[in-house]
């Protein structure tokens, strides 16, 4: 059992503790809500260490950003702005944000109160995502520190490609005797080359990295009690990427009708109204610091996550299902089948796509 109190008893917290409560339902990070008698309430958190391995770089990180976030908050004269952006508190004999136990690392936030996370996905909430996550990245778009990858390579579509090539080579689990299996592998072969543009742009010096969250749902951000964006949350993945994993990560998951395991991939669709929310919302706040290169690319974002989810599922499969957890034998095939039928409904509308973000561009 996890004695909380202890661990907190190393960082610089004001007031009595009153309570620690589990809060949230995070996949990731063990997180618990500290109320206290006569000082702020707190967040402490469990960092998953088994995912970000260098939890050093993963708080110089998000120091660093929340510190230039705040600095430009003061700036603009924002008022409330610990409300605004997260606020990381010292241990209480250095200045650093997590504390290792031994067995686990800990950090500790203030808590943010009157806010609160959606899970509504709709073109009004997806609207205020790309509103806010464009801000988000424009904010960062001069930071001055050098901030690392705190997964390497995490969306790196030669690097998914590789370890494709490399599955199907192997063979580990025997499944690449199926005619679906050999006909799937098909068709993204005939569409590999295409999706790896951003990478080769990148080497040609013609797409740069930005500062990005990495990790674009609605619920990654907090409103406030009158439906105003607060702040964007959940900093760990924030790291140099280009904005097309902000820009497409958030519509393969939002702007997909069905679940991405749903088994009938006639009903998979790409929601064209989503994708307008998001898209204006997005330029309304990121067009500031935006390349042409990075804008009219941004439909090759739409089609490209739902492609790389599919071959990351697709490899799992080939693998014997060693990396996503799975229901059932077929699960990682389903979704195989999903993405890939929604990356053709992404190709589909991809002229209307381009059309919609050219005339946004005018306004």
């Amino acid at each position: 059992m996890t004695d909380c109190k202890k661990i907190l008893s190393e960082f610089d917290v004001k007031g009595t503790v009153r309570d620690i409560v589990p809060m949230g339902n995070g996949l990731i990070n063990d997180t618990y809500r500290v109320l206290t008698e006569d000082g702020p309430d707190y967040v402490l958190q469990r960092i998953n260490n088994s995912i970000f391995k260098d939890v050093d770089l993963l708080q110089h990180n998000i120091e660093c950003v929340t510190k230039h976030i705040r600095g430009k908050l003061m700036q603009a004269g924002a008022e409330d702005i610990d409300r605004r952006v997260l606020t990381f508190v010292p241990l209480k004999d250095s200045s650093r944000t997590w504390f290792s136990d031994g067995e686990s690392y800990w950090r500790v936030s203030l808590f943010i109160p009157d806010a609160v996370t959606v899970d509504t996905v709709n073109p009004e909430y997806s609207y205020y995502a790309g509103l806010a996550f464009g801000e988000f990245e424009a904010m960062l778009a001069d930071i001055p520190e050098q901030l690392g990858e705190t997964i390497p390579d995490f969306h790196n579509m030669e690097l998914r490609a590789r370890q494709l090539r490399e599955a199907v080579a192997a063979d580990a689990s025997g499944r690449m005797a199926s005619p679906e299996v050999q006909e799937i592998l098909a068709e993204m072969e005939k569409h590999i080359g295409d999706m790896c543009m951003a990478e080769r742009m990148y080497r040609e010096g013609t797409l740069p990295k930005r500062i990005c969250h990495c990790d674009t749902k609605v619920n990654n951000m907090m409103f406030d009690k009158n439906g105003n964006v607060l702040c964007v949350i959940d900093l760990d993945t924030v790291m140099p990427s280009f904005v097309f994993s902000d820009y497409g990560d958030f519509l393969r998951t939002a702007a997909n009708v069905v679940a991405e395991d749903d088994p009938d991939t006639g009903k998979v669709a790409f929601d064209m109204d989503i994708f307008r929310a998001f898209t204006k919302g997005y330029l309304e706040s990121a067009s500031v610091f935006l390349t042409s290169a990075e804008t009219e690319n941004l439909p090759y974002a739409a089609a490209l996550f739902p492609f790389m989810q599919a071959v990351r599922f697709f490899t799992d499969y080939i693998n014997g299902d060693t990396y996503y957890k799975t229901a059932y034998p077929e699960h990682n095939l389903v979704r195989t089948r999903n993405q890939m039928a929604l990356y053709r409904s992404v190709m589909d509308n991809m002229n209307e796509m381009k059309a919609y973000i050219a005339s946004q561009k005018k306004k």
